[in-house]
């Protein structure tokens, strides 16, 4: 009887974790057809329009120094992707504030002008793909994908993304610049992490790491929050995480003491 009883208790342990397994696998995808899917969700957002709104939080570290600063920002993004920015309070050290995080708010109004935008997205005239497998985050599958970029600019990254398997949204990035973006800098390594609100897909953080000749590490930390979409139609069309740009110190820029 007990040995029945194992054998019977076996059996579902073996039919449940069957079950379980077979919920978290998907069909397997090429590395392009993943990555057409996220364009094309993209696009739709796009087409559909309407923009949202949020918060930024940056906070620049340098131990060296022992300096910070902290600036908090409004955004506001518009239906075709451009990006406006309105700075509303700082703190802590003023040079960086205004030649490093003004200038990296700059930079990314510049990027998120749609003429400049299909240049710099995550798409196969941008980068080479290769599909490394499958990972699951917060709960949810995802496609892990290398990315090559096939130029070297300082708005492209060489890297990995995690893509949701189901709304084929960009749920984390990580990488470093396909090319430096200053002599001054010698490297940066940045990861970018998106979460999913009811039907949405919107920024969560941005972590950064940049070594400079001079000034030695430098960590810039992004939280966003109270993002919502602008219309119903919005409401209806956010299945992808607004394109965010590389904003991690990129620039070159550097505060003085």
């Amino acid at each position: 009887m007990m040995r029945i009883r194992t054998a019977i208790t076996t059996c579902l342990i073996s039919l449940i974790s069957g079950i379980q397994i077979q919920a978290q696998e998907k069909p397997t995808m090429h590395a392009d057809e993943v990555i057409a899917r996220l364009v094309a969700h993209d696009a739709e957002r796009e087409k559909l329009g309407g923009g949202y709104t949020g918060r930024r939080r940056y906070v620049l570290e340098n131990q060296g120094l022992n300096k910070q600063a902290e600036m908090l920002v409004s955004v506001s993004c518009d239906g075709d992707g451009r990006k406006h920015f309105e700075i509303v309070s700082e703190q802590g050290w003023k040079s960086a504030n205004s030649h490093v995080l003004q200038k990296m708010l700059e930079s990314e109004e510049e990027t998120s002008q749609p003429e400049k935008r299909s240049a710099t997205r995550v798409a196969l005239e941008n980068y080479s793909f290769e599909l490394l497998g499958t990972e699951v985050v917060d709960g949810r599958l995802a496609y892990v994908l290398r990315l090559l970029p096939k130029r070297q600019d300082k708005y492209l990254f060489e890297g990995r993304i995690w893509v949701d398997s189901e709304d084929f949204a960009m749920i984390q990035a990580e990488g470093r610049p396909a090319k430096s973006p200053s002599f001054w800098t010698r490297s940066i390594h940045f990861v970018a992490r998106y979460q999913k609100s009811g039907d949405f897909w919107f920024p969560l953080s941005t972590e950064s790491v940049t070594e400079a000749r001079i000034f030695g590490k430098t960590n810039v930390t992004i939280n966003y929050f109270g993002y919502s979409p602008n219309s119903e139609l919005s409401e209806r069309s956010a299945v992808h995480a607004p394109v965010i740009g590389l904003t991690y110190l990129s620039e070159g820029n550097h505060a003085e003491h």
